[in-house]
């Protein structure tokens, strides 16, 4: 019998450099292995993902770089937290207006215009998503800062606190020690 050159063999499945072959570890059927154990998205799947991600998101970097530009930034920054957390300490010329009073104040305060940032304390804290949350509601475009006001201070950035502007040292763990950017 003679076999064509577009005849395709068949892959051995007991051969672990299979990827069908459940010991193989890149096989996402493979339970032993938590990563792969739910398969990647396809592409356009996961780029529509991504894509839609970075429209409900900015980074802390972002935020400080389109803020420390010349001019409006396009954006006001929301400072979501109690005050005893907004005196302890801020990001300059962010807008304080607690979660529970954006029903009432929003309107009187931002412009529906405007894009609003929205943060809180930190990535443990998910105050900045119910304050993107409200405003959604009441019309505003928003966008939640990740890493919210802990991650401002330890990559560097002024603060201020009710004595006054602050700066602390970029923690190496979330800033690189000598650039000005990570080149995200």
């Amino acid at each position: 019998m003679s076999v064509s050159s577009t005849t395709t063999m068949p892959v051995d499945p007991a051969n672990p450099a299979n990827p069908a072959n459940p010991a193989n570890p890149a096989n996402p059927a493979n339970p032993a292995n938590p990563v792969l154990r739910v398969a990647p998205a396809p592409p356009a799947e996961a780029a529509a993902h991504f894509r839609a991600s970075l429209a409900f998101h900015a980074d802390v970097s972002d935020v400080a770089a389109a803020l420390a530009g010349d001019g409006d930034p396009g954006f006001v920054v929301l400072d979501s937290r109690s005050t005893e957390s907004w005196d302890q300490g801020h990001i300059p010329g962010a807008i304080h207006l607690p979660t529970a009073l954006i029903p009432a104040q929003a309107e009187g305060i931002l412009d529906r215009n405007v894009p609003v940032v929205t943060y809180c304390w930190g990535p443990g804290c998910n105050g900045a998503t119910r304050a993107a949350l409200a405003l959604a509601e009441l019309g505003y475009q928003v966008k939640e800062m990740l890493g919210g006001f802990e991650y401002w201070a330890r990559e560097g950035f002024a603060f201020e606190t009710w004595e006054g502007r602050e700066r602390r040292t970029a923690d190496p763990l979330t800033a690189p020690a000598d650039a000005e950017n990570c080149g995200c």
